[in-house]
């Protein structure tokens, strides 16, 4: 039987959306969701009636709005990995003063689910709530080495569609070495001149359950400082995994072999 209430669901889909795209108007909010215009308008009066969304009057576009950030909070608040990496991460940030980030899988995407700014005036742009594509970044290739195999086959299935299928096989060689060193380094992919390192948190299971990242542009994060970030870093995956009950026993490495062949 099916429990899901049409209307609420629409409605959650468009807080989704502006949350992810602030600045939009009515009319391409309706687009993207598919939902004619005049329904979108009478959603967004309500959830502008219950302080979720407000709309600038000057642009007539929407954005988040106090009631969203209370239940921002509350969810920050008492999801058990927030609570175990924040302390963790705010020590190693002041440690170090570069930006430290918390991403979670969600399907074939990540999630910046916390994170420690740098007071360096140059920095990596990024919030919580910011979503990539799973192979984006350092903690996107991490997250992927680690994932289950129905994400890892969905996600090679749609690599089918690559110009070249070496490209597939390029990118299967290199996750299978993250698995194999345990963390993922990446130089320029998600913002020009910056140079991130991932490594994974674990849960009881000892399944990862998200990528720790160090960011920072590339004249503050040289070779030289690769090493001694790294090591600083994985400590700082040990505490936080130590909070959600790891003791050391990880699952098995992921193989790529099938994957890869899919795609060939």
């Amino acid at each position: 039987m099916n429990y899901i209430v049409d209307s609420v669901d629409s409605a959650l889909k468009l807080l989704s959306l502006v949350a992810e795209h602030p600045g939009l108007g009515v009319t391409e909010l309706s687009n993207r969701l598919g939902i004619n215009k005049s329904r979108t308008y009478r959603m967004l009066c309500t959830l502008e009636h219950n302080r979720f969304v407000l709309q600038d009057e000057r642009t007539t576009t929407y954005a988040l709005g106090p009631q969203a950030f209370v239940i921002g909070v509350a969810a920050s608040q008492q999801n058990i990995l927030v609570r175990a990496a924040q302390k963790h991460m705010l020590t190693l940030n002041q440690a170090i003063n570069e930006t430290v980030v918390l991403r979670v899988p969600e399907g074939l995407e990540t999630v910046c689910v916390a994170r420690c700014e740098t007071t360096h005036q140059v920095r990596s742009v990024g919030s919580v709530g910011n979503r990539r594509p799973l192979s984006s970044g350092a903690s996107g290739k991490l997250l992927l080495a680690f994932s289950q195999d129905a994400i890892r086959n969905e996600f090679f299935a749609r690599m089918k569609h690559v110009p070249v299928a070496a490209d597939a096989m390029a990118f299967a060689d290199e996750l299978a070495a993250v698995t194999r060193k345990g963390y993922a380094m990446s130089a320029g992919e998600v913002t020009s001149g910056a140079v991130a390192i991932a490594v994974p948190v674990r849960d009881v299971s000892g399944e990862v359950v998200a990528a720790l990242s160090i960011s920072g542009p590339e004249a503050r994060i040289s070779r030289i400082e690769i090493p001694d970030y790294l090591e600083r870093l994985q400590a700082c995956s040990r505490q936080i995994s130590a909070e959600l009950g790891y003791t050391g026993g990880a699952a098995a490495p992921a193989s790529f072999e099938a994957q890869v062949n899919k795609v060939a």
